[in-house]
């Protein structure tokens, strides 16, 4: 899907939240690869999860991966995957440039969340790059806490949770 410097309308067409398959793993690679183009991911992240989507995620327990589409192309992604008996990671959140500002990053959230409710963890973890203050913005909307910063190679990334024993969110979005 072509990347405009405008802001993309959702004048015609319905954003659908589906599960990913091996047929999008190329736009997968193109979202992750944008972002590190961005500089807003760790260098030695080399995104292979993406390559062995099916393995990484849609065959593990309790774990999963979506996508935001558009019409007929895919806006943004995210995926959960169990880290322990009682915990899950949020991983890959990304929306097209063009896309930003619509709410995607929202809905995309809400569905992880509903996800990993519907799982029984108790706790949701994610880090972000300092510099991705939209992000942060959007999961402190959302309550998750920060933890820690951690700094490695002059980059620095903030590790949230979100503990769902508590059920604060479902008075959130």
């Amino acid at each position: 899907m072509h990347e405009s410097n405008q802001q993309a309308k959702f004048e015609s067409g319905e954003l659908v939240i589906r599960d990913a398959n091996s047929d999008d793993i190329s736009v997968l690679r193109e979202l992750f690869e944008k972002s590190r183009i961005e500089g807003l991911i760790r260098e030695n992240d080399t995104g292979a999860d993406l390559e062995f989507l099916m393995a990484s995620y849609l065959e593990c327990k309790d774990s999963g991966f979506w996508v935001a589409q558009h019409d007929d192309g895919i806006i943004g992604m995210i995926g959960v995957q169990r880290v322990s008996e009682n915990s899950a990671e949020i991983r890959r959140l990304r929306v097209r440039d063009s896309f930003r500002r619509n709410g995607i990053g929202t809905k995309l959230m809400s569905h992880a969340i509903a996800f990993c409710k519907e799982k029984q963890f108790l706790k949701v973890v994610l880090d972000v790059r300092v510099e991705r203050s939209p992000a942060i913005t959007l999961f402190d909307s959302f309550g998750f806490s920060h933890v820690r910063e951690n700094t490695s190679g002059g980059r620095t990334t903030i590790d949230f949770y979100l503990d769902l024993y508590s059920d604060k969110t479902d008075t959130l979005h």
